[in-house]
């Protein structure tokens, strides 16, 4: 295991102490990898059900669960989703090559009648499914899959490509497959130079 500097040390701790559970759960956070690398081996439906439904244990603001989820298995639908990605400088080939295809998306009908509506529709509907995007990708990790999360790309693009009503906002592009190759791991700011302690 790789040198996980504080986290490290707690880890440690943690399998002295038999409590396997958390200590894979360090583990699972800091060894995931954004995955542009993967086999031609099929993602089965229970690794699928078991990843999404992880992602809907996230936390939302007073439980509305803004977040839904389009599969994508189709290659021509997933090609129209490789050009919605790719209309920048940024040819991002891996989306084209996946096996499966996730978008999440956040349903803005959800918060309509909320009393703090603007906020809600501003800030929560991005809060929670970028909060079920980690967990999505945590538990392919945890599975032993590889994805990646993409943010660039052609909102107008994607809703045609998959018929969105207009309530709904794709916001995250998820290529989900059997990692094939894995990047080592970036550095990390220390906690000095982010973490500020009873004000700024």
């Amino acid at each position: 295991m790789q040198d996980f500097g504080f986290c490290g040390k707690v880890i440690a701790e943690l399998k002295q102490n038999q409590s396997g559970l958390l200590m894979e759960l360090f583990e699972a956070i800091k060894d995931r990898r954004s995955i542009r690398s993967c086999t031609e081996e099929e993602v089965t439906d229970e690794e699928l059900n078991a990843i999404l439904e992880a992602a809907t244990w996230a936390p939302s603001a007073c439980n509305k669960q803004s977040w839904r989820f389009v599969v994508i298995r189709k290659p021509e639908t997933i090609e129209k989703l490789y050009r919605a990605a790719s209309y920048s400088t940024q040819h991002q080939i891996f989306v084209k090559k996946a096996k499966i295809v996730i978008v999440v998306c956040t349903d803005l009908n959800v918060y309509k009648t909320f009393p703090h509506r603007e906020r809600a529709l501003s800030l929560f509907t991005i809060q929670e499914t970028a909060a079920a995007t980690q967990n999505l990708l945590l538990a392919a990790h945890a599975l032993g899959l590889g994805a990646c999360w993409v943010s660039l790309f052609s909102e107008d693009q994607v809703k045609e490509a998959l018929n969105l009503p207009k309530n709904m906002r794709p916001l995250v592009i998820i290529p989900l497959g059997h990692t094939k190759s894995k990047t080592n791991p970036k550095p990390r700011k220390p906690l000095e130079d982010v973490v500020n302690y009873e004000g700024f």
